[in-house]
């Protein structure tokens, strides 16, 4: 089912582990052609715009994208109870961690006198785009609004598509809407969703960021209007990658290559493993429970794809180079002494040790975010956190006697870059006759 790369015998000095990997294919650039009409299109003609092409994509005609408050309300009302509840906990969870990463502003002298605040901002208007497409990702709901909310952003505008049998978005999605307060909600997807978002389209007023995952035309947008907008990242399809010895239960294994693989034919499955036994294991696992799972095709397609594989390494410290060089969106540990083999992992979006902390976990109800680096992007960038809608300021104090100290400094560096009037700005205040 999933294809084997064996790098026991690399010479671990010069192999290049990245090119040696598997990677989905996503040509972002590709789609920019399609895709920036459509941006056009939205800027000229607004929500007129939004609703041709939401007829045009998702085959509904509709009449407003606006999801009146009244349908929001009723969504939360007959959602089912335990769906509430599961929310409510995952709600809470991720709370706890997003409100234990906001402090107080910095002050610091550094000198007699001088003063910079480091001083943590909210941005004021955010836009979310929820997919409605293989799956209705409810969780993206709250791992994206909660992080804002803690972070104190003002308003949240949240679009998702309408479904074609009611017009109006999956209804658990706008449960979890109103059960979050975001109550500006519009029935619109794809590209002219970040579009209106990003622009402004009707009543939908202008975001100062947007953010949420979407499909290759989704991401093209962001990356077109990224510098309009600020945007969290552009990601690309799900990867898991799991680093597991002979001490790894294959079931467990199996069932976890399966979790990421089940949103689609381009997600990447990847077991790095020293034990050629256990990937044996694995395979016998992974034929019996692809076979009984819901979306058997799309996992096995997935697990099949050349973006998925078991790799095959000597020990445990050459399967850490291997995934540090993949820097996957989802890395489990199961091996001996996971914690401290997951100590020493320098590149992942998100790290799970051990037999009971399964990337599914962390998916809904864990209190981490899942909204987590792909294709390698994990090398330098984090996962979506409070600090993401968190603009950074400093701001200068000086008392006239703490300039003075540092005024001949000023004036010696403009010299240098022969910007003399900057040095001017500073040493005009000490001249005679004008005010102390």
């Amino acid at each position: 089912m999933m294809r084997r790369i064996d790098l026991r015998d690399a010479d671990r000095a010069s192999v290049d582990y990245r090119a040696s990997l598997p990677r989905a294919e996503f040509d972002v650039e590709a789609a920019t052609h399609v895709v920036r009409p459509i941006i056009d299109d939205v800027r000229e003609r607004g929500v007129e715009a939004v609703l041709d092409l939401t007829e045009r994509f998702d085959g509904v005609r509709l009449d407003d994208v606006v999801v009146p408050a009244e349908v929001l309300a009723d969504a939360l009302a007959n959602l089912e109870p335990a769906v509430r509840a599961a929310l409510e906990e995952s709600i809470s969870r991720l709370r706890a961690t997003c409100e234990a990463d906001l402090g107080p502003d910095k002050r610091i002298e550094v000198a007699p006198g001088a003063v910079i605040t480091h001083r943590k901002v909210p941005v004021d208007r955010v836009g979310l785009y929820v997919p409605g497409g293989v799956a209705p990702l409810v969780s993206t709901v709250v791992m994206n609004v909660v992080p804002a909310q803690v972070a104190g952003v003002r308003s949240i505008a949240l679009a998702t598509p309408p479904q074609r049998a009611t017009g109006l978005p999956d209804l658990t999605t706008l449960a979890a809407c109103a059960l979050l307060g975001v109550d500006e909600v519009y029935a619109a997807g794809g590209a002219q969703a970040v579009a209106m978002l990003a622009l402004g389209a009707g009543p939908c007023k202008p975001v100062d960021m947007v953010i949420g995952p979407g499909n290759l035309y989704v991401t093209a947008a962001k990356r077109l209007l990224r510098g309009v907008v600020g945007i969290d990242s552009e990601a690309g399809p799900s990867e898991i990658a799991i680093l597991a010895d002979d001490t790894a239960e294959p079931a467990f294994v199996a069932a976890d290559l399966m979790t990421e693989a089940e949103h689609g034919g381009t997600s990447a499955s990847v077991l790095v493993t020293d034990s050629l036994e256990l990937a044996d294991a694995v395979e016998v696992q992974l034929e019996k429970q692809v076979a009984a799972a819901t979306h058997s095709e799309r996992i096995a397609d997935a697990l099949a794809g050349p973006q998925s594989a078991i790799v095959l390494v000597s020990d445990v410290d050459q399967g850490l180079d291997v995934v540090n060089a993949y820097a996957s969106e989802h890395l489990e540990i199961h091996t001996r002494d996971a914690a401290d083999v997951a100590a020493r992992v320098r590149n992942a979006g998100a790290i799970f040790i051990g037999s009971y902390s399964p990337v599914a976990v962390g998916d809904y109800c864990a209190g981490s975010n899942h909204v987590l680096p792909t294709g390698g992007c994990a090398c330098h960038s984090s996962g979506l956190s409070v600090s993401a809608f968190l603009k950074e300021m400093h701001v200068v104090d000086y008392t006239r006697d703490a300039l003075a100290e540092v005024a001949a400094h000023v004036e010696v560096l403009a010299r240098a870059e022969d910007l003399p009037t900057h040095g001017a700005g500073v040493t005009i205040r000490f001249e005679d006759g004008n005010p102390r």
